[in-house]
């Protein structure tokens, strides 16, 4: 199985490892071009194929008041935007069966947040585009169990597909990550780690989701020694300002010295097969 729809989906000559990278939700046109331009420079000098990432809209909250988007379509033309820009692909979360043919007229990737994973009518709503579907393994199901959602898709009649570990709950409060269930679902669909879900600290009684992006690296040099074919973060320029899941984001800043390791990481890696 392979993601041969979007040619930045595969490896390059050296073997590396994909990103799928932004902030987590759209908060405005200049905020996503600001951030789409400082990945895809880094990106760029390292080759590394690179997916925009950018929520056009938050359906899982916390509270009523938490933000959730800036509109739908603004959001989804701005996701244009950054793809007509840059020349790269792009990717978002869907929430509803109507989601998944109106989000197909302006991204290539159509995302399925973990908690909704085993809703078979949005997972097949989301094949039937024809678009990617990058399936995020729920919080409360088993590696092995996310074959079944690959098969949805696959049974569909859509091949390209990927699976996205983003941990799993560890009591009311924390995510681990489990790396057995890299190479047990790479026996299903390529796999990515979302390095920055899994260090969030959820269910917090404020209401607001806390998280550990001091472990970002450590998550992330682990998932490539277990052998993923892409990383998923999310990175802003002033994470303690972003309007969702700015406690576990990555700084921009620091991204280029973290793919820069991660890389020789890859390499050594690879060297070992």
């Amino acid at each position: 199985m392979k993601l041969d729809a979007i040619p930045q989906l595969k490896y390059t000559t050296n073997n590396n490892f994909f990103l799928l990278a932004g902030p987590c939700a759209i908060e405005g046109e200049d905020m996503a071009l600001r951030i789409a331009e400082k990945v895809v420079t880094i990106t760029d000098k390292l080759e590394i194929p690179y997916v925009f990432k950018g929520s056009f809209k938050k359906a899982n909250r916390s509270r009523v008041d938490s933000f959730t988007g800036i509109g739908d379509e603004k959001a989804l033309k701005i996701l244009r935007k950054v793809s007509e820009t840059f020349k790269v692909p792009t990717v978002t979360d869907i929430h509803e069966i109507s989601d998944a043919q109106m989000a197909a007229e302006y991204v290539d990737v159509l995302q399925i947040p973990a908690f909704l994973v085993r809703q078979t009518d949005l997972v097949v709503a989301a094949a039937q585009t024809g678009k990617v579907v990058n399936l995020k393994k729920g919080q409360f199901m088993s590696p092995e169990s996310m074959q079944h959602a690959v098969k949805k898709v696959t049974d569909s009649g859509n091949e390209q597909v990927m699976l996205t570990d983003r941990g799993t709950m560890f009591g009311y409060q924390d995510m681990i990550v489990d790396f057995r269930g890299i190479p047990t679902m790479k026996q299903y669909a390529p796999v990515v780690l979302d390095v920055t879900h899994s260090l969030q600290q959820p269910n917090q009684s404020s209401g607001v989701t806390g998280g550990r992006p001091n472990m970002i690296e450590t998550i992330a040099r682990a998932g490539i020694a277990t052998g993923v074919d892409g990383l998923f973060l999310e990175t802003h320029f002033d994470p303690a300002n972003a309007k969702s899941d700015g406690a576990n984001m990555l700084h921009l800043d620091h991204l280029e010295k973290l793919l820069t390791n991660l890389m020789a990481l890859r390499k050594t890696v690879n060297a070992l097969k």
